[in-house]
């Protein structure tokens, strides 16, 4: 090798490379001495120096990588794959990952936990950067049980001190809907039941909207609020084919999962709208119910501030006022009251006064369960204190013959015992 080392042995320059058997050995051509034998090397510049190298400096084993870290990091690189993320994302996924593994919780985790994890990691990196991206769609591409998954989700969030920013509702309800299978004819969707994708879109985030001003998505999932705004979207835009699918059908036939509170947030969206329709003098004389206020959907969501403010009342509000009235002023109308009773029925009468406006679950407060009573079992031969003796004492000769009582114990228990 020349311009290289020199032989240990002789001095010599000449060092010639010879193959023995699968070995890579350096010999000096003058004396034959072997100069290195299966020398590991990690640049040509080590090798043009004879400088050897360990094993752990050619390899990285110093860094102590585990098979379960290495996987999960294929893991995050597949699912960013999969997703189409850009290229940044996955390097963010990839060091969020590697941040979680040095704690101790959960490098000591169970393998479903750290399955798990890869999704977490996934799916933090995308709220940050505002990718419209949901916790189910992580779930179902990993198997995961969603439960698990959340919690994973806030203890990484707790654990590494991330602020995560919240999905947008618009981002959320377009990523939603575009996962129905409602927008071609195929033959597990007749014909009639097709709709055009820019329309319902459209419609559902009105509904979306309205359901957000009226408390019903407020501390709630907003999956299953998505679902039946979507379901009454889709009834809304040809209602006189589609008023006889349930919500069940609906689903599947997008090929959706019905989330269990979606029924129950279909009736608090119809009712909200009954009430609407109750502003309208063209929908009065109609007697509307739950069914057929479908068919009205485009002149409710035409006119959808106004008769918000028409058909609620900002309880809130409400409250801090009537907290703010002095006594003085319920006095006065107290007296007012009293002094009109005399009028006629038909001058005393009032419209209706608009329904408040306030969260489900201040209207229909759940009801706290009372804890039963615990039963104590008297035998009798429970010790009495001698306060508890002294509140039984009436007369003063009861007084006297318990203090006598007392005074003949003590002697009693001083007695010394006989031989």
């Amino acid at each position: 090798m020349p311009g290289g080392g020199c032989c240990p042995d002789c001095g010599s320059t000449e060092l010639v490379e010879d193959s023995h058997y699968s070995q890579s050995q350096l010999v000096c051509s003058d004396c034959g001495c072997v100069v290195t034998e299966g020398t590991l090397t990690t640049t040509f510049s080590d090798e043009g120096n004879l400088r050897e190298v360990t094993y752990s400096r050619s390899t990285g084993e110093n860094e102590q990588v585990s098979r379960s870290q290495q996987r999960g990091l294929r893991r995050v690189r597949d699912l960013c794959r999969v997703l189409q993320l850009p290229a940044t994302f996955e390097d963010t996924a990839i060091a969020y990952y590697q941040q979680a593994y040095r704690h101790p919780g959960i490098r000591a985790a169970r393998l479903q936990k750290k399955e798990v994890l890869v999704g977490c990691c996934v799916l933090i990196t995308c709220r940050q950067h505002n990718w419209p991206l949901t916790m189910g769609t992580i779930c179902t591409l990993l198997y995961a049980d969603l439960d698990v998954f959340s919690g994973t989700y806030m203890q990484l969030v707790k654990l590494l001190g991330l602020d995560v920013p919240s999905l947008c509702l618009a981002d959320l309800v377009k990523t939603y809907c575009s996962s129905f299978k409602l927008f071609q004819v195929s033959p597990s969707v007749p014909a009639k039941y097709v709709e055009d994708k820019e329309k319902m879109l459209s419609r559902t985030l009105q509904l979306v909207e309205l359901a957000d001003e009226t408390w019903l998505v407020t501390g709630r999932h907003p999956l299953p609020v998505i679902t039946a705004a979507t379901f009454l979207a889709w009834q809304s835009l040809q209602p006189s084919d589609r008023l006889t699918c349930s919500l069940a059908r609906f689903c599947k036939l997008a090929n959706v999962d019905l989330p269990y509170p979606a029924s129950s947030r279909l009736q608090e969206l119809l009712a909200v709208l009954l009430q609407m329709a109750e502003q309208l003098a063209w929908l009065q004389v109609l007697k509307l119910d739950k069914r057929s206020v479908v068919k009205h959907i485009d002149d409710l969501l035409q006119h959808r501030h106004m008769l918000v403010r028409k058909a609620f009342r900002d309880g809130t509000a409400e409250l801090e006022s009537q907290k703010r009235e002095p006594q003085g002023q319920e006095q006065r109308q107290g007296k007012e009251e009293a002094g009109s009773s005399s009028l006629d029925l038909s001058e005393r009468k009032r419209p209706p006064s608009p329904a408040l406006l306030l969260p489900p679950c201040m209207l229909k407060p759940p009801k706290r369960v009372c804890p039963p009573p615990s039963v104590s079992t008297v035998t009798g031969d429970e010790n009495i204190s001698d306060s508890e003796i002294e509140q039984y004492l009436r007369t003063p000769q009861e007084v006297r013959d318990f203090q006598r009582a007392q005074a003949a114990a003590q002697a009693a228990t001083n007695v010394p015992n006989p031989p």
